[in-house]
């Protein structure tokens, strides 16, 4: 793995004189990539479009539907079994169904959490911004410091650090669900942003 510095842009012809500006500065073409980032959760992960096959928080759902759907069946039967004398036999089967239906949505409800894997809640998790990005592939700690400074000079929003490979003017392993790690201009160290 490689460091790559990149930074958002919000025009593509700011985004083209960024790359003239590096190759000027003596990065070669072929480490340097051009892309759109897409808006949180339409970055086409999944062959059906999304980030994700399951919200995370939706993990304990199955086991809620579950346990509320019992519930509410049983809960619906004896209500529909009070009911006998007017609605005849089909009560307390109907008010098992109508019961485990409501049950299973309140258990859906219940089971579902809006904390991410490290126990973050979802408005903590950072989220990229959408827009054209400039990534560079640099070698040590020197070119790190040039790349960040070029591209902080050429107005470049959220510069950040991460790692991967860029293989002729492609970034091919660019994990968007990945936290950014925003350069701190001024320490010109790395943090990951919170929104």
């Amino acid at each position: 793995m490689s460091s790559i510095i990149l930074g958002r842009f919000q025009l593509v012809d700011e985004t083209e004189y960024a790359v003239d500006e590096l190759v000027q500065a003596g990065y070669p073409r072929d480490a340097i990539a051009t892309f759109y980032l897409n808006p949180a959760g339409q970055h086409d992960t999944y062959p059906v479009g999304g980030d994700r096959d399951q919200s995370p928080g939706a993990k304990h759902t199955p086991a809620g539907v579950a346990a509320g759907g019992a519930t509410g069946a049983v809960v619906g039967a004896t209500v529909g079994s009070a009911t006998a004398p007017v609605t005849g036999p089909l009560g307390p089967a109907l008010g098992g169904l109508v019961g485990a239906h409501l049950g299973s949505l309140v258990g859906t409800l219940n089971a579902t959490d809006d904390t991410d894997d490290d126990g973050r809640h979802a408005q903590e998790t950072e989220v990229r911004k959408a827009g054209m990005r400039v990534a560079v592939e640099v070698e040590g700690t020197p070119q790190e410091n040039e790349a960040i400074a070029l591209l902080h000079s050429l107005k470049a929003s959220d510069i950040e650090r991460s790692e991967g490979h860029i293989e002729h003017g492609d970034w091919e392993d660019f994990d968007p669900l990945k936290p950014p790690r925003y350069v701190d201009l001024q320490g010109n160290r790395s943090y990951t942003g919170r929104i």
